[in-house]
This record gives C-alpha cells, structure tokens and sequence, in this order.
C-alpha cells in the first residue's frame, strides 16, 4: 500500500461530499487493507461537506476492488466546489503610488471647488517686467526733459533773455512734468483697466 504523492495531497478540484461518498469514507477508515494514512484521511473527509477530488480518488484506487463501488456511481450527483482565488497583495512602491494619485486627485478636486471663490492672482501688477520699468523710466525722463526746456524758454521769452530766470524756468517746468508724471502714476495704478501694452500682450497669451 503506497502512501500519498505530494500532488494528491494539493487540493486541487473540490467537490460536495455526497451520501454515497461519505458511506464510502466511513468504510474505507476501517478497512485494514488500506494504510493508516488513508483511513485517517477517510475519516476526516466523512465528516467534511467538501472534499479534494484527487484525495478521494487516492483512497478508491487503494482500496479492494471488491469493496469499492464503481466511480461513475460513487461521484454521481456531486457537484463542483469553485474558490474564488485569493487577491495579489500590492507591492509598498504600488501604494505609495496610489497614495500620491489620491491626494493629486483631493487637491485637483478642493482646487476646482474653491475656484470661484479664492482671488485670481494679479497678472497684470505695474512694473512687472523690465519692459514695463525701462518704458517707464524713458517716459519720466522725455516728459521732465520736456517740461524744463518748456519752462526755460517759456521764461526766456518773458524775462528778456535772463539766464537765472531761463534756468529757473526750466527748473520749475522739470518739477511740473515729474509732478504731472506722478499724478498720471497714480491714476494708472489705481484704474484696473487701464494695463500697460506688455501686460495686456501676456494677458491675452495665457487665455
């Protein structure tokens, strides 16, 4: 009497124990002829409402021809018993990945909720860039230019060509033009639809 392989100890394809298969368990774990394997084993699987296939097919193919009914028989009205398979553990990388997606995707989502209600970033601050600085400075200094040789000969003409009062014309014009510039700052700052050429070419770039 040979003992059980390895392979027939696997599990394997299970089925329902049937009246028919357990009756013949139950003879089989008293049958002297048999190992004390195999009559342990019929005792066990007479008890179970599933069994592996392959080890009551060991314990028939062992026991007495004689004593053992026909296999056609002995599985007849058995059914089979399907596992669903035990899911794959994720890997430590594969979580930490998903939870990286998880909070992109919590952070999208608060992001879009809060849209409408967090202020826009102002793209279009005064001096932003140095085109916007060099322009400006060039046009303080063309309107104060201006405004002295305005004032200087604006005096010239009424003070009968006196140097002190042609250099105080024009020293009184310059601080009209730099006022006059300042005031013009302010306005332009201070009005939001009023956007220098740069910002308003940078504006229509990001729509």
């Amino acid at each position: 009497m040979k003992k059980m392989s390895s392979d027939d100890q696997k599990p394997g394809l299970v089925i329902t124990v049937t009246e028919s298969i357990r009756l013949f368990l139950l003879s089989a774990s008293i049958d002297r002829r048999l190992s004390e394997e195999l009559r342990e084993l019929a005792l066990t699987l007479s008890s179970a409402a599933n069994a592996p296939y392959k080890q009551i097919r060991s314990i028939w193919m062992e026991s007495a021809f004689d004593s053992r009914p026909g296999l056609i028989s002995l599985f007849s009205g058995s059914n089979f018993i399907f596992t669903s398979p035990k899911p794959r553990e994720k890997s430590e990388e594969l979580k930490e990945r998903l939870r990286k997606l998880k909070e992109l995707a919590e952070r999208k989502e608060y992001q879009e909720l809060v849209n409408d209600i967090t202020p826009k970033k102002d793209l279009n601050e005064p001096f932003s860039t140095y085109k916007d600085q060099i322009g400006f400075g060039l046009h303080v200094a063309l309107t104060m230019f201006t405004g002295y040789l305005l004032g200087y000969f604006a005096f010239r003409a009424l003070f009968n060509h006196s140097l002190i009062m042609n250099s105080a014309g024009g020293i009184l014009g310059l601080v009209f033009g730099m006022l006059l510039e300042t005031f013009l700052f302010i306005i332009r700052t201070s009005e939001p639809n009023l956007k220098s050429p740069s910002s308003i070419s940078r504006f229509k770039k990001n729509q």
